[in-house]
């Protein structure tokens, strides 16, 4: 199936999903991206008609509950909408490692673009006087994004093409140009990093996405390169960065019944007015402070100070990111 079918399937199921009653074909051609037409122009309609019911078929193939019927006894065109009663799925335990790999999946739903074009249809249905269930998507797109180098860097794995860029080595002060040839992006205890071949060097390197510096260019062409057969990127970046000792602890609030992914961790559970309070074992306070930020309000730290700073820079740095630019005229 196409990037481009792929994005618009799961806009639908979101937009049907995100609302109490009937849409009409009208309605979602008018609010899902990928259902643009003139619905004046006869083939062009006719192409939208065919598009739509494929898409139809492939959800109910899928096992999508889609509804059919109207909103009112006067309306004649049928609608469609997805009950939350039948397609939501039960309460799931999931293991640490489980649900990390579940957080880096949300994470990376941000990125993708999805997010920005369901927001967006859920903006013109809302425009459009049909209720909007505010809690239907909740999850769906998450606080905090992925280094802007993420999508550079994992296109040119995907495309076998050599990059440069500026990396800070965190001993200087100064960045030095790198010229790789990237295997692939991983995350690696809340941080991500790319792997490849660096040519300079003749040699694996591990390189953190956070310490590049400016853009990624990709130089060369496609398909210049293989990566190693039976490549484990995690190995590469776990030998890299060494063994993690949590020496440290901290202690957090946690509001009534959330932060789930946090209590999992917890070494001690002391119940309070407002929550409970965990402590925790940490090895560095930029990591450990990035993976509590991504629980937003449900947690709030204690102590130590270390770990309180370090959660306030990254929450400034992402207020910063969603700033409004100002347009001079």
């Amino acid at each position: 199936m196409s990037r481009s079918r792929t994005e618009r399937l799961v806009n639908l199921v979101i937009c049907l999903l995100s609302t109490r009653r009937f849409l009409t074909a009208a309605q979602i051609a008018a609010t899902v991206p990928g259902y643009e037409h003139d619905a004046t122009d006869a083939r062009d309609h006719e192409a939208f008609q065919r598009k739509f019911e494929r898409d139809k078929a492939e959800l109910r193939d899928l096992g999508v509950p889609l509804e059919t019927g109207t909103a009112s006894a006067f309306d004649a065109e049928p609608g469609y909408r997805i009950a939350q009663r039948d397609y939501g799925l039960p309460d799931i335990p999931l293991g640490p490692d489980e649900a990390a790999a579940v957080g880096v999946a949300a994470r990376l739903w941000r990125h993708a673009g999805l997010a920005a074009a369901a927001t967006s249809g859920l903006a013109k249905l809302r425009a459009g006087g049909i209720e909007v269930d505010a809690q239907a998507t909740l999850g769906v797109e998450p606080v905090v994004a992925v280094d802007p180098a993420f999508a550079p860097l994992t296109s040119a794995a995907r495309e076998r093409r050599a990059v440069t860029f500026d990396y800070r080595v965190p001993e200087e002060d100064t960045t030095v140009t790198r010229h790789v040839q990237p295997w692939g992006v991983v995350c690696w205890r809340g941080r991500w990093y790319v792997v490849g071949h660096d040519t300079d060097r003749g040699a694996t390197r591990c390189f953190r996405l956070s310490r590049i510096r400016g853009q990624v260019k990709a130089v060369g062409r496609a398909s210049a390169y293989s990566p190693p057969a039976e490549l484990d990127l995690i190995s590469h970046v776990a030998r890299w960065s060494g063994p993690l000792e949590r020496s440290n602890t901290a202690r957090v609030l946690a509001r009534p019944g959330r932060a789930a992914g946090v209590r999992r961790w917890a070494i001690d559970v002391e119940p309070a007015a407002d929550g409970d309070v965990l402590t925790l074992r940490y090895a560095e306070p930029g990591g450990f402070a990035n993976w509590l930020v991504g629980y937003g309000a449900d947690v709030t730290v204690i102590e130590p100070v270390e770990v309180r700073e370090a959660v306030i820079l990254r929450l400034q740095e992402i207020v910063k990111e969603f700033e409004p630019v100002e347009v001079v005229r």
